[in-house]
């Protein structure tokens, strides 16, 4: 996951009028009078709108069986809260005020009585070091995660506890709400040292506020508190109704567990002498062997995670559900803003060794040291990993890529049979992505890793991204992609863009949305593929999409091409503005300047602001004849000035940070709040620059450089604004440029073939207000007249909810399929036509 800025959903208006404002018109198809989104069949030479034609003949690329998959990070509460089944919350008691400043050992516990936390010689094992001393006549009571512990009328549920006794303690177990009981109270009696005592409740009443107690007629110590219901996905301790959901998706694969866990934080790890790092970054010997010798970590998102769901579980899970496991592990270059690269040769070589024995420990035979503790876990059969990662996003390449050849030469000497997985950095484009892929190339590296999340616009102008990849080069594995929001706006880009990847499928081998779950109450990224809370689950409009082309992916790609959409494009426009991004910086010296010589605008501030407009957050004052944004906590603090309807123009500011995280933010073609561009310089925690678009408030990066911004030293900026090209110039050099004139086009389609039914898949998706009547020519194919047709249709602002489904596949059937055939495509539908063979 890219520790990027949180970006607000953009809409991407597709009307005329809409378009024509974000600086694109794409008009409406040339139809010259309304058509039915009902499917008609007519003569190919009837005025259609688009044309596809079909070449059955023709060899595509073939398409893997492990094309689409899934990526789990423990993100939004996805793990703890969330896909692990466990319902109560910090129940070893191991949360602590140096993970998060508001936790700590009894966070998310009420007690009663007498009741204290302890870490001494007393504790349950090295790695669970806190345990709950309640003393005689006293209890303690778990509140779970969101509103409480949600449970099913008639479900049975396992309580387990860990409980030393000086001679005995009788503890009663009870489950309840505000409106009593929710199961029959269960009576346990725990005697002398440290072991594990269970008990079964089944729920009387459904309730999603529940409150577990534990009570103790005497003194007793108490650790690993667990509520477990015992219907789980196929017996293995995952929320049964999230398992199912990613398990219905058909994934070829689950890349785990990370993302900015993998290289954030410490990576030493545990020290059985000295206890362990706090934040440390996710390694996969913290997470194996019973659950409660498994150590608790403080995630990178904010909180902790207490690995209950770990590397056995993950293996085990992709095995459920017949994916291919994809682990990625550390490189030793952080990333996720923290950007540093580890130098400790020892530590290295351990994280290398690190990595053989997780090989072994998927893949070895029962008689070696990891196979061995694979076997003792209950899997003696090998899970049989053939790709591993190293690193991810990292955005230092030169200093990653030393260490990926070191990991990827051991791994090959001793598993030559195993995929290792590079990367390409945090982003779509720019300096970092460049010198990373160079050197991928140099290495003859089988995949490289990819990741970017951008506006929906951006994925409808970039469906030919892949088109000029290098074919005999390293392949690509698309690990992290989505726009900016769970709209099915949203989604039609992102489907638009697959058909893309389809087309591509030679070089693009590997495929995941990201990220994949959100717990409602606990957001620290969106969008997401499934949303959940404690007692409920929903797919997103994307996680329609994915699924409608995971399972509807065929084996070979049928070569194919369609007419586009014809469009207009105008010049960029708008007024120009002054931001910052957790800094306080000084502007001063604005000027705008026409192409022909015209002051548009001058401002010293030698006076007031009173030409500027205060949209965003921050502190703006005129301070010693500079304009000042003084707070440094504030994020996009934006004022603007000028007319939205400028265009050919100079800008010229002087800009100084004065304190702060990064650097300072120029605007111009300034519409409104969400639709601009800005050059901001020392971004990323003040590593690089880049120019970025905005469109209704989602972000996508234009041009980018590695760089950062000094304090208190000023900086002249210039930006020269012609058509739609684009030239920036800092301290009086040539920085950069670019050319924002490529259109979005709203129609796209691709065409495969599956090999086991005969049939020819169309996949076509009309992103845009209108319905599209369309020409579709299968050439010499053989086909039967009836095709089985799946729908995807909504308002673009469609949005799905716990309680209200607005995007949903819709089946049906179309008899009117022949070599030469129309079929009418509806405003803002992905449309999948299967069609047999004759």
């Amino acid at each position: 996951m890219s520790h990027a800025r949180t970006r607000t959903r953009w809409r991407l208006a597709l009307t005329a009028t809409a378009l024509l404002a974000a600086s694109f018109l794409v008009p409406p198809p040339v139809s010259a009078t309304p058509v039915s989104a009902t499917p008609v069949n007519a003569a190919a030479e009837d005025a259609t709108d688009y044309a596809i034609t079909v070449d059955p003949k023709a060899t595509g690329a073939k398409i893997d069986d492990t094309m689409y998959g899934v990526f789990f990070e423990d993100i939004n509460r996805a793990a703890d809260g969330g896909l692990y089944a466990e319902l109560v919350q910090n129940r070893s008691f191991e949360y602590s005020t140096a993970d998060n400043r508001s936790y700590t050992p009894l966070t998310s516990w009420a007690t009663t009585g007498t009741a204290a936390t302890a870490d001494d010689d007393g504790r349950l094992n090295a790695r669970n070091r806190t345990y709950l001393a309640l003393g005689a006549g006293s209890s303690v009571t778990n509140s779970g995660y969101n509103t409480g512990l949600s449970v099913q009328e008639g479900e049975t549920y396992d309580f387990s506890v860990w409980a030393r006794a000086d001679g005995s303690a009788a503890l009663t177990v009870t489950l309840q709400d505000a409106d009593g009981e929710l199961a029959q109270a269960r009576r346990v009696t725990a005697r002398g040292g440290w072991a594990r005592y269970t008990a079964r409740l089944t729920a009387t009443r459904t309730s999603a506020t529940g409150r577990l107690t534990v009570a103790s007629g005497s003194p007793a110590a108490l650790d690993m508190i667990s509520l477990i219901p015992r219907d789980t996905y196929k017996g293995h301790g995952l929320r049964a109704d999230l398992a199912r959901k990613i398990a219905a998706l058909d994934p070829g694969f689950v890349r785990f567990p990370g993302g900015c866990l993998v290289n954030t934080g410490s990576m030493k790890g545990y020290d059985e002498e000295s206890g362990w790092e706090r934040r440390r970054a996710y390694q996969w010997k913290d997470t194996i062997g019973p659950v409660e010798q498994r150590a608790t970590n403080a995630n990178f998102w904010g909180y902790n995670q207490s690995y209950g769901l770990g590397y056995y579980e993950y293996f085990q899970f992709s095995e459920d559900i017949g994916a291919m496991p994809l682990p990625v592990v550390p490189a030793l270059v952080t990333g996720c803003g923290q950007n540093q690269a580890v130098d400790d040769d020892a530590l290295l070589k351990r994280h290398i060794q690190d990595t053989l024995d997780l090989i072994e420990f998927a893949n070895g035979p029962v008689t070696s040291e990891w196979g061995k503790k694979r076997a003792k876990m209950g899997h003696p059969k090998p899970f049989g990993l053939t790709h591993l990662a190293v690193g991810n996003e990292e955005n230092l390449p030169n200093e990653y890529f030393e260490r990926f050849k070191q990991f990827r030469a051991a791994v090959e000497a001793k598993y030559p049979d195993v995929t290792v997985v590079s990367n390409s950095g945090p982003d779509d484009s720019g300096s970092t992505f460049d010198t990373a892929w160079k050197l991928n190339r140099e290495a003859n590296v089988d995949l490289v890793d990819e990741h970017y999340y951008n506006s929906p616009q951006w994925f409808l102008q970039n469906n030919d991204r892949y088109d000029s990849y290098d074919r005999s080069g390293p392949k690509v594995f698309l690990g992290e992609y989505a726009s900016q929001g769970n709209t099915f706006r949203n989604a039609l880009s992102e489907a638009a863009f697959m058909t893309g990847l389809e087309r591509n499928a030679d070089v693009v081998k590997l495929a995941s949305y990201a990220p994949l779950l959100a717990n409602e109450d606990y957001v620290q990224w969106r969008p997401d593929l499934i949303w959940f809370n404690n007692h409920a689950s929903w797919n997103s409009a994307n996680y329609e999409v994915q699924k409608l082309f995971m399972r509807n992916v065929g084996d070979r790609v049928v070569p194919s091409r369609a007419t586009g959409t014809p469009s207009v494009i105008g010049p960029v426009t708008g007024a120009v503005g002054l931001s910052t991004w957790a800094t306080s910086a000084a502007y001063d010296d604005v000027k705008v300047t026409g192409a022909d010589g015209t002051e548009l605008l001058a401002d010293d501030f030698s006076g007031d602001a009173s030409r500027w407009t205060h949209t965003g957050g921050g502190s703006w004052s005129v301070q010693d004849g500079q304009y000042v944004q003084s707070d440094e906590a504030a994020e996009n603090t934006m004022v603007s000035a000028g007319d939205p309807a400028w265009h050919d123009y100079d800008v010229h500011v002087k800009a100084t940070k004065k304190a702060g995280k990064e650097g300072f933010l120029v605007a111009f073609g300034v519409k409104d709040t969400g639709n601009y561009y800005w050059w901001n310089l020392g971004g990323w925690n003040n590593t690089q620059s880049a120019v970025e678009q905005a469109v209704d408030g989602g972000k996508s990066t234009l041009v980018s450089k590695a760089g950062s911004i000094e304090t208190g030293r000023a900086y002249d900026i210039d930006i020269k604004v012609r058509g739609r090209q684009v030239t920036l110039y800092l301290d009086g050099q040539e920085w950069g440029g670019f050319t924002d004139d490529k259109p979005a086009e709203p129609f796209r389609q691709v065409v495969t073939k599956d090999k086991k039914t005969g049939d020819l898949i169309v996949k076509v998706v009309n992103a845009q207000a209108v319905d599209a009547r369309t020409a579709v020519d299968l050439g010499s194919a053989q086909v039967r007249p009836r095709a089985e047709v799946t729908t995807l249709a909504a308002a673009p602002d469609a949005v799905n909810t716990e309680t209200a489904t607005a995007v949903a596949p819709v089946a049906s059937t179309f008899s009117g399929v022949a070599r030469k055939f129309t079929y009418t495509f509806p405003a803002n539908s992905v449309t999948f036509l299967r069609i047999k063979k004759g």
